[in-house]
């Protein structure tokens, strides 16, 4: 590892995070030690991410890096379903989709640009990944509207919100076949010479099967760190007066999202922006495509059955997210400005949902 990431340090504040949490320590000591431990981590989970990048390819990596990362998510999800904690849950989807679209994008294209001028991937991927940001808009957008205007029964909710959870994880397994076996090659990484991927500039620390490992022990890391962090959150939000949207949609979707907050700018800043875009795109769509309709599925199997039905205001927040995503990710290359205007919109739904 490098420097920066000294592996005495990273288990030294994991293991003090972990009991700090288990003996109960004052919640600010927690959540600070916590909070450094989850930086250390997410070094950890970025370094793992890279180097299985180098042996399977950007697209693959990245998509690895957000699978494991939102695997976590889905866990804490489910266990917030089983408690019944609906809205808490809604939220932190959105503040996912909007996290992982604004931020995590806008901190890869902003940190990248600044190092390199311009930066390309796959231009018929960026198609692609827009159109199925607009087919998730789409599947939210329209049990809301034909439920909050009465022109479907309220008994219908529940039958409506299975029907579109299940198309949506239909669409999202195909997608996967499309874009990882029967059209692989035609949305490989883009390759200029060799300047793209750099594959002799930064040799891996690790072998393949090392690699796949640390990336499994890094993601079980970052579950844990972070379910910690967020433990400690209830009691400092609450002194500060904060609404349960504006927690569930920034403070807990930046914790969770960490990791890949990390491992996305550091490829970005390596000139690995089709990895970035793989992680920041591909997780927003696998939360809406795939995390969001299972979540769905699981509340019926606790009894407990959740809705597909967002709040006018999270529709807006994703709405809103995926039009300046599309527009900006569109043309297949990026520039640090570009990263600038995503961080913009970022900090005016911060700010609004703040005001709650």
């Amino acid at each position: 590892m490098k420097k920066y990431l000294s592996p005495g340090l990273l288990i030294l504040f994991f293991v003090l995070s972990a009991i700090g949490h288990y003996a109960h320590w004052p919640a600010t000591l927690e959540f600070f030690i916590a909070a450094i431990a989850v930086i250390f981590v997410a070094g950890f989970l970025g370094k793992a991410t890279e180097s299985v990048a180098h042996y399977a390819g950007q697209r693959l990596g990245g998509f690895l890096n957000a699978t494991f990362g939102n695997a976590a998510e889905l866990i804490i999800a489910i266990l917030l379903v089983k408690e019944g904690l609906f809205d808490m849950v809604k939220a932190s989807i959105t503040g996912s989709i909007i996290g992982n679209l604004l931020l995590v994008l806008g901190l890869s294209l902003f940190a990248g640009g600044l190092k390199f001028k311009v930066q390309k991937y796959n231009v018929t991927l960026a198609g692609m990944n827009g159109s199925l940001m607009i087919v998730a808009i789409i599947a939210l957008f329209v049990p809301a509207i034909f439920l909050n205007t009465h022109v479907l029964h309220e008994e219908d909710r529940n039958s409506l919100s299975l029907v579109v959870a299940g198309i949506l994880i239909v669409a999202y397994l195909l997608w996967l076949v499309f874009s990882m076996i029967t059209h692989k090659n035609y949305l490989a990484d883009v390759t200029e010479g060799g300047d793209q991927e750099l594959p002799h500039e930064h040799e891996p620390a690790w072998s393949k099967k090392k690699s796949i490992l640390y990336l499994v022990v890094a993601t079980v890391m970052v579950a844990l760190v972070s379910e910690w962090l967020v433990h400690t959150l209830d009691t400092l939000t609450s002194r500060f007066g904060l609404s349960e949207l504006f927690v569930g949609a920034f403070v807990v979707a930046i914790v969770g999202n960490a990791a890949e907050h990390s491992a996305a700018i550091m490829l970005a800043m390596k000139n690995k922006i089709g990895a970035a875009v793989e992680i920041a795109v591909g997780s927003s769509l696998q939360i809406a495509l795939f995390v969001a309709p299972v979540l769905i599925f699981v509340s019926h199997l606790f009894g407990k059955p959740m809705d597909i039905v967002f709040t006018v205001i999270e529709l807006a927040a994703i709405g809103v997210s995926v039009f300046i995503a599309k527009s900006i990710t569109q043309d297949g290359q990026t520039n640090w400005y570009e990263g600038f205007l995503l961080l913009a919109v970022y900090l005016i739904l911060g700010v609004s949902f703040f005001l709650v």
